[in-house]
């Protein structure tokens, strides 16, 4: 089984792994003497493998090189620099990290925190000449011994969209096995040059890092978090081949490319893919016609260090996540059930949670789906996100896809409300397109052309921008009370 160590070897020493606009690249060999500098760094206080070390720093190149400073000796746990002390003291509490870093001169709140649970932390030093991506903590080092495959490379928290933030460990062979069935898919190659759109405390710009460096291509860093106004731009200079991004994101990125079509053909994209939720058919077919490449769905999950299952670049199926790639998946009950070597071993200090979600060696997902007669996966809903409508079950996903159908709509969440009789009611909110203008009862009308009644939402709300989780992705979960329609 490969190791992050074996993946790092993995690029020839002159090649560039990382890039950032208006930096110096760095190479294999760069990259290489960055972790064990920074490994050994780390070493000089004592730490060893298995303690957890907090990374809070914003995407860039030092966040992507830190990442692989500290899992190759250390156990990572990368934190969203934008967090609020109250949420650092709940993540710094849960993970119980030996040591933080941060970058130099940080005011972030998760000093606070830090002070006030006794966790030293390091700032990352760069000096104007350093390629992007190398810095320096200590000035003392002492020889640090790699991880193993059994070893826990990062810990994760879900998202919380459905309870309370689990706490995810993924071990070398975990994150590896992952990587790899994305390298396969993809058909990577060390010619390719993706862009990062994608945090890099999420396991989705995680595993976009980690395809990159198993298969010795390279990746654009972006400093702080990624601007989609500037996505042709950037891809355009870097000639990058491939991305890969959350429905969300995609979205912003296609309202882009249609206001400079010529541009987004130019751009000569190899693929593009798109994971963490289903895409709907029309953005599917609009970016498969505007970019002039394949658009890939995927199935991932933080549990599985990343992908699951993905369309093949030899045959895409619009509304499917594709086929299985490196792990085992069946349905039970309506279920997305997956056992494999990247599967984590189980979630940290949650009984409860091991014992509801890992039952006979099968971890259940929450998800609900179907394969169609070519092995290719239907994402029907998410158990938990089922609207209940006496008696009555709606799939929130459904409803989304005719709102979006209407020609004045771009984006639509569909959510559950509460009702006195029924149990729960649907309710949604939906974002038009630009210069366009429609009634909510217009926007009914169109969804009991489509829908049986039941499924059709009481209420529908036109907002400017639907409210996102920190890392993009659309939580159903909690919508009616954070718009104020569950009171």
């Amino acid at each position: 089984m490969l190791t992050l160590s074996h993946m790092l070897n993995s690029g020839a020493d002159n090649d560039v792994v990382f890039t950032a606009p208006d930096r110096l690249p760095i190479t294999y060999s760069q990259l290489r003497s960055q972790v064990k500098d920074i490994g050994e760094q780390i070493s000089s206080l004592g730490l060893r493998n298995g303690d957890r070390v907090a990374i809070v720093l914003p995407n860039g190149p030092e966040a992507a090189t830190s990442f692989f400073c500290v899992a190759n000796y250390f156990t990572a746990a990368p934190l969203n620099p934008s967090f609020t002390k109250q949420e650092y003291d709940f993540y710094l509490q849960d993970i119980a990290p030996k040591l933080i870093i941060v970058e130099e001169g940080s005011k972030n709140p998760v000093l606070e925190s830090a002070s006030e649970l006794n966790i030293p932390v390091v700032e990352t030093r760069v000096r104007d000449t350093d390629p992007a991506g190398v810095f320096t903590l200590f000035d003392t080092k002492v020889e640090a011994t790699p991880n193993v495959e059994q070893d826990t490379v990062l810990v994760l928290h879900t998202s919380g969209t459905t309870s309370r933030p689990k706490m995810v460990p993924l071990l070398n062979s975990n994150v590896t096995s992952a990587a790899q069935g994305i390298v396969n898919t993809l058909e990577l190659t060390s010619n390719d040059h993706a862009l990062n759109v994608m945090p890099l405390f999420h396991i989705h710009g995680i595993s976009v890092l980690l395809s990159t460096v198993m298969q010795g291509a390279s990746i654009c860093c972006t400093n702080g978090f990624f601007a989609v106004r500037r996505f042709l731009e950037i891809a355009r200079q870097e000639k990058i081949t491939w991305y890969s991004a959350v429905p969300t994101i995609q979205q912003a990125v296609l309202r882009q490319a249609q206001r400079n079509p010529g541009l987004a053909h130019e751009l000569g994209l190899r693929l593009i893919r798109s994971s963490s939720a289903s895409l709907p058919p029309k953005v599917f077919k609009s970016m498969t016609e505007l970019f002039q490449c394949p658009v890939l769905e995927a199935y991932a999950m933080t549990e599985t260090g990343s992908q699951i299952i993905c369309n093949p670049i030899s045959k895409q199926k619009a509304g499917h996540v594709g086929v299985v790639t490196t792990t085992d998946v069946k349905i039970i009950d309506g279920e997305i059930c997956v056992r494999g070597a990247n599967l984590t071993p189980g979630y940290l200090n949650n009984v409860k949670a091991n014992t509801e979600c890992f039952v006979d060696g099968w971890f259940h997902t929450g998800d609900l789906g179907k394969f169609d007669e070519d092995g290719y996966l239907k994402i029907t809903g998410r158990s938990k996100e089922i609207i209940i409508r006496g008696a009555e079950k709606i799939s929130p996903l459904e409803v989304d896809n005719v709102l979006t159908g209407h020609p004045s709509v771009d984006q639509a969440v569909t959510f559950a409300v509460s009702h006195e009789t029924l149990g729960e009611d649907v309710a949604a909110v939906i974002v038009l397109r630009d210069g366009c203008t429609v009634t909510e009862q217009e926007i009914k009308e169109h969804a009991r052309n489509h829908l049986t009644g039941f499924k059709v939402p009481k209420t529908i709300t036109i907002l400017a921008k639907i409210p996102k989780g920190p890392t993009g992705k659309v939580q159903r979960i909690g919508m009616a009370e954070k718009l104020g329609l569950d009171k």
